[in-house]
């Protein structure tokens, strides 16, 4: 969903409309990422439009968080730390788990059955965390530093970001079976129908340009189509998907790619300054855009429902990375 080293500053202009998300049974996870070396980064928990929890000074950069089974997942990526919280209707109960992943930079996840995937940039690998257990079982090592990471339900999908490849492993081998040239900077992805799409950010030798791209796999063909945007074109990484249809961050909101991979403007969710949307996701039917001005909080998410109305604005704590939704099941 992110890339972590680009400050963008964003502003917001939209009606408010709270109609479909004051769900007593739901809960919104925001982590802030907070700045690095300074263990400063926290999770907010809101119910429709009211904070009813703040978990302050986690760890040192929060890169993901992902609900499952009545827990949350967090990855701390200068930490090297998962924290596995258990969530109940009036929030996280404290302190949690912590499992220390041994300097591993923990980045992305994906779970499969009993097993939490997630990939590491020092360690250069994939590392398998036992759910029952909650013991790192295993690795997958893999040539670069890996970023996003999916799941079909027999492979994974991960993204080399330091390159331009895709991996396909199998979940029972734990082997790279195949790997496929998606162009350089592959980061987020996310799969629909047979779809594999990949955004892809990276840049100049000299670091002073960002480019960005589209990608695209399909996993039963292993056909490809590559795609580059003009420089300035694209804003951010973070892929979504919205009424069926896959999205991207575009121009300071999120548009939908089209069949050829470039973007349908018209149909963009959000009209804002282009330096300024830091981060973007969706679940369960609503957009999240996390703002940040200068690395430091309070910063703005602002909530849209998938007609692209604003729904709420939350304030939290220093750049606004990540989001999940848990909702009760009775």
């Amino acid at each position: 969903m992110k890339n972590k080293f680009i400050i963008i500053l964003f502003l917001f202009i939209s009606c408010d409309n709270n109609s479909g998300f004051d769900n007593e049974k739901r809960l919104t996870f925001i982590a802030s990422e907070g700045n690095f070396g300074s263990s400063n980064a926290s999770i907010s928990v809101f119910q429709g439009p009211n904070q009813i929890q703040k978990v302050s000074n986690i760890g040192d950069v929060i890169q993901s968080i992902k609900v499952h089974d009545d827990k949350l997942f967090v990855l701390i990526n200068n930490s090297h730390l998962i924290k596995i919280y258990t969530i109940t209707s009036s929030g996280l109960s404290l302190p949690g788990i912590e499992i220390n992943t041994h300097n591993s930079g923990p980045r992305e996840m994906v779970i499969v059955d009993d097993y939490l995937y997630f990939t590491n940039w020092n360690s250069r690998n994939i590392k398998i965390l036992n759910l029952e257990t909650y013991f790192i079982e295993d690795s997958i090592r893999v040539d670069g530093t890996p970023e996003g990471i999916v799941s079909d339900g027999s492979y994974l999908w991960v993204a080399i970001s330091s390159g331009s490849t895709i991996e396909k492993i199998e979940i029972n081998s734990k082997q790279i079976v195949e790997t496929f040239y998606v162009g350089n900077g592959p980061q987020q992805m996310l799969i629909e129908g047979s779809l594999l799409w990949i955004s892809r950010t990276y840049y100049s030798p000299d670091w002073t340009e960002i480019y960005y791209g589209t990608s695209q796999i399909d996993i039963l063909s292993g056909a490809i189509q590559i795609k580059e945007y003009d420089a300035g074109i694209v804003c951010g990484g973070d892929m979504m998907k919205i009424n069926e249809q896959t999205y991207r961050t575009y121009e300071g909101g999120v548009a939908p790619i089209k069949s050829d991979l470039t973007i349908n403007r018209t149909a963009k969710i959000g009209s804002y300054n282009t330096n300024g949307l830091y981060s973007a996701d969706a679940h369960s039917d609503y957009i999240f855009m996390g703002t940040t001005s200068d690395f430091n909080g309070p910063d703005t998410v602002y909530i849209h429902n998938e007609l692209g109305e604003h729904n709420f604005t939350y304030i939290v704590d220093a750049s606004p990375g990540d989001y999940a939704i848990w909702e009760a099941s009775n």
